[in-house]
């Protein structure tokens, strides 16, 4: 039988550890008789402690530091390299400057609402002005490149993915990131963009006959789980954007159909990948996809009116991914690869998108503190220590499409310039600070525990036996 003893004092807890130290130096070797072993200190491989937030913020704004410095917002002559001043001469060799990253991707989008929450979270101008210069300088390039490619028939690739969407990963994370944007800089015209991507969601992708979007790659008809992140988030954006409930049902309706072809119950895991003429599908519970699932979600549960008759129904099939999720956290606080096989490598990506959806539903109430915090805290522990010091975020895998064998998950490269792995890691940091606002972290017999009420630091707590 254990009894709680609560210790009167700090000095208390420092007259342990340094008798433990004392005991192991006079008599050598350490046992239970002579050493109270559960204040051991363990040998972890990341950072176990109580964060602040001001940590969490000086390793978001080396990203932003860095990502400032790597996409530019400036037109250049692609033959000669010079920047262009006078937008009325661009022309065929006119181009977006191309540093480490693209301005529109589907990566950047998540990256783009990234900002927004770390601004909302920290209060800091910087990470919306970020934001601003960007979506600014492509919605003024839109209309110059729109006459270009109409008159001459050609335009940069950066453009022309914004101005002719041809695929889900062009259109939906972009769009869904202005349409946040949207409400912040009023004085920007994103309505035009917007509409444009909305249109491709709505009525150019590929779908089955009973309406979910697919591809016709690798295979005619295939369901990619990653599709979910690609084109709902933006239909449950434009429901709070518009106010019309076409857009939440439409959103909810995919959720549906998505998570009946491809959610393993048994495992609370989604697959990768459905092809509709297989008779068996391979369950390749990749993690990043599995991540893109769970950031829709927790997204589409983040604008969806609480009297929407569905509502239950999206919030039921969070719990369960995540009760999914949680089970498979390793010890060093990463997600794998393949999220169920141990010897594929640490990732990243997918662990940061984890970090940002169990945090955003302890702080919206989806989740429960004491069992969700301590997990969402693991997850940055791990991650916090994958951003280097120039602000670049390593060990995130490369963009990746399916397959229905397990090499080639397992030996994906990873690379710093994977711009899969920024807005992620931005969105968890931003959560993690959130959440530091919400609940009180103390660490509690060696283990952090999260409270809903500040914990008096003078009395520490300690389980021992009699």
């Amino acid at each position: 039988m254990k009894k709680v003893i609560r210790l009167a004092g700090v000095g208390i807890l420092l007259f342990a550890a340094v008798a433990c130290r004392q005991q192991q130096t006079q008599q050598g070797e350490i046992n239970d008789s002579n050493t109270p072993l559960h204040l051991l200190t363990p040998a972890y491989d990341i950072p176990y402690k109580e964060w602040n937030t001001d940590e969490i913020k000086q390793s978001l704004d080396r990203i932003l530091n860095y990502l400032q410095a790597n996409t530019p917002t400036r037109l250049v002559n692609k033959e000669t390299g010079e920047e262009i001043i006078d937008r009325t001469q661009i022309d065929r060799n006119t181009q977006l400057e191309q540093k480490a990253f693209r301005l529109a991707s589907y990566e950047w989008g998540v990256t783009y609402s990234a900002m927004l929450e770390v601004a909302r979270a920290t209060n800091d101008s910087q990470y919306v002005a970020y934001v601003t210069e960007r979506f600014r300088f492509l919605s003024e390039m839109a209309p110059l490149f729109t006459r270009l490619m109409n008159e001459q028939g050609v335009t940069d690739k950066q453009m022309r993915q914004i101005l002719s969407p041809a695929a889900l990963d062009d259109a939906g994370s972009m769009c869904a990131a202005m349409v946040k944007a949207s409400s912040l800089m009023p004085e920007i015209n994103l309505d035009i963009l917007i509409a444009n991507y909305m249109d491709f969601i709505e009525h150019k992708e590929h779908r089955l006959a009973d309406g979910t979007f697919a591809r016709m790659r690798p295979q005619a008809n295939t369901v990619w789980l990653d599709d979910m992140y690609m084109a709902i988030p933006a239909l449950a954006q434009m429901g709070a954007y518009t106010g019309d409930s076409k857009y939440f049902d439409e959103a909810i309706r995919q959720v549906l159909l998505f998570s009946e072809r491809m959610f393993v119950k048994e495992k609370g895991l989604y697959m990768h990948g459905w092809v509709e003429s297989a008779e068996y599908h391979p369950a390749f519970h990749w993690g990043r996809a599995n991540g893109w699932a769970l950031l829709t979600l927790t997204e589409v549960l983040n604008v969806l009116p609480e009297n929407h008759p569905k509502r239950s129904k999206i919030l039921e099939q969070y719990k369960a991914h995540v009760r999914g999720i949680v089970a498979l956290q390793s010890g060093e606080g990463f997600w794998h690869q393949l999220l169920d096989r141990n010897d594929s490598y640490l990732e990243t990506s997918a662990t940061a998108i984890f970090v940002y959806c169990i945090a955003k539903g302890v702080n919206n109430g989806w989740l429960d503190a004491v069992s969700f915090a301590p997990v969402a805290q693991l997850g940055w522990s791990a991650v916090a220590t994958k951003i280097n010091e120039k602000g670049q975020v390593e060990g995130t895998c490369v963009g990746t499409g399916m397959a229905f064998d397990p090499a080639f998950y397992y030996n994906r490269p990873v690379n710093v310039h994977a711009a899969h792995g920024y807005g992620p890691v931005l969105l968890a940091g931003a959560e993690m600070i959130n959440l530091l606002h919400n609940f009180f972290p103390r660490m509690n017999d060696s283990a952090i525990q999260y409270y809903s009420v500040k914990q008096d630091a003078s009395a520490p707590i300690f389980s021992v036996k009699d």
